[in-house]
């Protein structure tokens, strides 16, 4: 099933219970925003709430609670919103040491279903000496949502009426602006009042209370792609109650927040350089695919040149003659996004081979549901936007985005016409929550471990290096290799890092390189455990 721009950062997540990595999905810069400054702690105090942890379903290893937080921080007094939160115990008899908080990305990412269906991509250690507890934050899945349609049947009529991928040519760029432009209406028309209250400042409050809520003095964190950032606002709203904090994925924070600027010029994923990262990743992906056989491959032509020719023929003949609803844009879309996970490049491989004979790819298969009461939320598009739209700026005049995509797709190919209007439903987008600008190098009161793979088709290594250098104290551990996040990327020597980290709070020495267990079309191979309890034998997700 192929992404719709708006979750571009949010690549292979699908509206199913197999929602898997987690990224950015749209910005925009929007006027009379306010700014958000580095005094979280100073907010008027709000009890904390109370878990009341149950079996999420009956026989289920996890456990459910619900949250109740301040819709506005600065009026706590005022309305509610529910955070549905999820929780799986320490393993380890005798061993538990805390609670890990992890934020899957997105935003839109909800926790609930992302937590429980990677749980066992935590490195081994980590998952016997911490209580895992994810959530979906405001504005998303089976917490408080945005929904800005009245039924599924509403919602999905709305997609249907513009180009899957990106639009191509004139007519369907004013339909896709077009239907941005209702979404913007009816979103403004639901409920404007959450919309003003879900910035990445806001979850970051909810963070800290939720700490205070399992009865934690410090925080423990795991956040990717877009948790990057969430965890960096923590980090610098609550410098004093960072215990461990792992950034995996990283986004650059000044390019995130248009060096805290509202007048963008380029969209959030030109800034983070989504579209570079992409065309890399892709051009490694048919360069491995050339070097291997078909039966690895099934798309390999014998050589990497060849099969890069081969891709590039395919692309140009899908604008002319689409197979059913495989269009060149869709096609695009879904390479991108299938990047995210080398688990599924083989499959990718399998479907543009399917596509080159002129046959309607079969439709990869959804890993199983995992053991909560909604493990298919409502996932639309507006949730990602409400965040990213009020945090992040971008041009706000739709009819530029077009000059914009030539641009990227001169330096980017294809990559950069995907990225480009991944921001484009920002352009009209009505609510501005507080966007949190910085500073970002408050001193925290131990250091951070930021984690950057240098193939990342969505959020390009050099973000890694930023964040390492905005923050006050933070070390970078890179991760050669291919896909979106380590964490479902599995690297034995990442998770041993990240499990000595978590218990002791050792940092991996400066410099440190860690390579992938599994290299793209390899032969299959056991990856064993690591000193530290790393689980290398994480089963993978397509």
């Amino acid at each position: 099933m192929p992404i719709h721009p708006l979750r571009g950062f949010i690549a292979g997540r699908r509206r199913h219970a197999a929602v898997i990595a987690a990224v950015m999905a749209c910005s925009a810069v929007l006027t009379g925003q306010d700014r958000v400054t580095a005094d979280g702690a100073s907010t008027p105090s709000v009890p904390a709430p109370k878990l009341d942890w149950t079996s999420c379903v009956q026989g289920s290893p996890f456990d459910c609670a619900t949250a109740r937080v301040p819709l506005d921080y600065t009026r706590p007094g005022g309305r509610t919103v529910e955070l549905a939160v999820v929780r799986r115990k320490a393993t380890g008899p005798g061993r538990r040491m805390g609670t890990l908080f992890f934020n899957p990305g997105g935003p839109g990412g909800p926790g609930t279903v992302q937590m429980p269906q990677n749980y066992e991509f935590f490195p081994r250690e980590v998952r016997e000496r911490f209580d895992i507890v994810s959530w979906d934050p405001r504005g998303v899945g089976s917490s408080t949502a945005v929904n800005c349609f009245a039924s599924p049947q509403e919602a999905a009529g709305w997609n249907a009426g513009k180009a899957a991928g990106f639009p191509v040519g004139e007519e369907e760029r004013a339909a896709f602006v077009a239907a941005y432009e209702d979404l913007a209406r009816r979103c403004q028309q639901r409920d404007p009042g959450l919309l003003s209250h879900v910035s990445t400042a806001d979850t970051a409050r909810d963070l800290d209370q939720l700490r205070r809520a399992v009865g934690e003095r410090q925080v423990n964190y795991y956040g990717i792609s877009y948790g990057t950032i969430l965890g960096a606002t923590y980090a610098n709203l609550f410098p004093d109650k960072v215990r461990a904090m792992t950034l995996d994925s990283n986004i650059g924070p000044d390019a995130w927040t248009n060096d805290g600027a509202d007048d963008a010029r380029l969209t959030t994923f030109l800034r983070v350089g989504s579209d570079r990262s992409a065309a890399a990743t892709l051009d490694e992906f048919l360069e491995l695919c050339g070097s291997a056989p078909t039966a690895r491959c099934a798309f390999s032509a014998g050589s990497p040149e060849a099969t890069r020719d081969k891709f590039g023929r395919l692309t140009q003949r899908l604008r002319e003659e689409p197979v059913e609803t495989w269009t060149y844009a869709r096609t695009v879309a879904d390479a991108v996004n299938a990047l995210y996970l080398v688990s599924g490049w083989a499959d990718l491989a399998a479907r543009l081979e399917a596509l080159w004979h002129g046959r309607t790819p079969e439709a990869a298969p959804f890993p199983p549901a995992p053991p909560v009461p909604d493990p298919n939320p409502y996932l639309g598009e507006e949730q990602a936007a409400a965040v990213l739209c009020g945090d992040s700026p971008n041009p706000r005049e739709a009819a530029g985005y077009h000059a914009l995509e030539e641009a990227a797709a001169a330096r980017a190919g294809d990559s950069g016409r995907f990225w480009t209007w991944a921001a484009a439903g920002c352009a009209t987008w009505p609510a501005s929550p507080g966007r949190y600008t910085g500073p970002w190098d408050r001193p925290t009161a131990n250091p951070v471990l930021v984690v950057g793979t240098t193939y990342d088709p969505s959020t390009a290594y050099p973000n890694s290096r930023a964040m390492t250098d905005a923050l006050a104290d933070a070390r970078l551990l890179t991760n050669e290799g291919y896909g979106h996040t380590a964490l479902l990327n599995p690297s034995s020597c990442v998770q041993e890092y990240e499990s000595r980290y978590f218990v002791d709070g050792t940092l991996p020495p400066a410099g440190t390189t860690c390579r992938q267990d599994t290299p793209p079309f390899s032969a299959p191979r056991p990856s064993g455990g690591v000193a530290a309890g790393g689980g290398g034998t994480a089963a993978a997700v397509s």
